[in-house]
């Protein structure tokens, strides 16, 4: 099996464009982007894939040593960057999505040129001491993850409305559900842990491409500390609040999310 085959990549867009990566975040695949690539597919060539262990993806491929690391994720993202020969690459990642693409942005800084960031978080756990206020206390992070190992498809349905910011009978949270119910449990209750827990900071504080942060103004998981950390912290980082609910932006408000990168990267 090619690195291709194991990640279901998927090309679109024009094949002597600057290619333009999506990465998707936790509990999803390569589909949550449908709205956002294909507007940019006459001016870039577009590739989307399923995260190891995610959506169409070969789940055999995920091993829990191995991608108890984010960089693992990174890593494999690379892999597939290689294998097409792709140079001066704008990585697009949504929430943990976002965070593998700026690892293996650092890692490889000679091939991706450029980032953008959809509601991203360097760590979602709370850091007193250091004066970081990322959301969550330990507790709450250790009763999410519980439950997500002993009730997978309960906190599916729990917890989608609150992370997409919309109604539960909303079509963004009935396929969020959906796609997180689709999620093989015993990998979501090891990625969940690997995402839940990640304290990314000193990667962010050493970005080594320009990032547009798109943050949504009214998001539960990621508060506007972050973002104001994010802005404060990451080189050549641009953080544009979004006038929008949730965690999910390229899923409730796509248009948005189109006019903002179109405006900082060239319109699409």
């Amino acid at each position: 099996m090619t690195v291709l085959e194991r990640n279901n990549v998927k090309l679109g867009g024009r094949p002597d464009a600057p290619p333009m990566v999506f990465v998707h975040g936790f509990g999803c695949d390569q589909s949550m982007w449908r709205e956002v690539a294909p507007p940019f597919a006459d001016t870039r060539r577009t590739v989307t894939y399923d995260l190891t262990g995610m959506g169409g993806s070969d789940l055999s491929a995920y091993d829990p040593r191995r991608h108890a690391e984010l960089q693992a994720h990174a890593d494999d993202l690379l892999e597939i960057l290689e294998a097409l020969s792709l140079e001066d690459v704008c990585l697009v990642g949504h929430s943990i999505g976002a965070t593998i693409a700026l690892l293996a942005a650092n890692r490889a800084p000679a091939r991706v040129s450029r980032l953008v960031m959809v509601s991203p978080s360097p760590a979602f756990l709370e850091d007193a001491e250091a004066g970081y206020r990322g959301g969550f206390a330990r507790e709450e992070i250790e009763g999410l993850v519980a439950l997500l190992e002993e009730n997978h498809l309960g906190w599916s349905m729990q917890m989608a409305p609150t992370i997409a910011g919309q109604p539960a009978e909303s079509p963004s949270t009935v396929e969020l559900t959906q796609s997180f119910c689709r999620t093989d449990p015993q990998i979501a209750s090891h990625f969940g842990r690997v995402t839940f827990f990640a304290d990314r900071r000193a990667d962010f504080e050493k970005a080594a491409c320009p990032a547009l942060v798109l943050h949504c103004d009214k998001d539960a998981l990621v508060p506007m500390a972050v973002a104001e950390w994010m802005r404060d912290r990451m080189p050549g980082a641009t953080v544009e609040v979004l006038d929008a609910t949730g965690h999910c932006p390229h899923m409730t408000v796509p248009e948005t999310v189109v006019a903002a990168m179109g405006a900082h990267l060239g319109s699409p």
